[in-house]
């Protein structure tokens, strides 16, 4: 099982769901993110609790934001951040440190060079 490619299978749909005004899940999918059964199971659970929770997850962002509005955040960085707020604070079981450095790995892979300690430096508030 791969709660990375899990991860970041969850982190495409929220990021797609930036654009969309739809409460229907989107096919994120291309041939670089191959999901097993049971990572699937865990991706669904993921985007099944953000949309279950989504405004808590921003009340919580913008609360852990110094000096900027949660409209001024890249896009990439928002969907990171949803996704490790709603690991963090309302999934069972999930280890802080791993979501943190996973939702690091995703700002390096999708965002910008400085996005990575930006996230970083917010998640470790909303942990504090």
């Amino acid at each position: 099982m791969s709660r990375k490619k899990s991860r970041e299978y969850a982190f495409r749909y929220v990021f797609e769901n930036f654009f969309h005004d739809s409460d229907e899940y989107f096919d994120v999918m291309n041939e670089d993110i191959v999901l097993e059964d049971t990572d699937k199971e865990f991706a669904n659970s993921l985007i099944g609790g953000i949309n279950e929770h989504y405004q808590e997850i921003n009340d919580i962002i913008s609360s852990n934001v110094v000096g900027y509005d949660i409209d001024r955040i890249y896009k990439v960085d928002l969907a990171i951040l949803v996704l490790a707020v709603y690991e963090i604070k309302f999934a069972d079981g999930a280890d802080k440190i791993v979501v943190i450095n996973e939702a690091v790995e995703l700002a390096k892979k999708y965002s910008t060079d400085k996005s990575y300690s930006f996230i970083n430096g917010v998640l470790a508030k909303v942990v504090a």
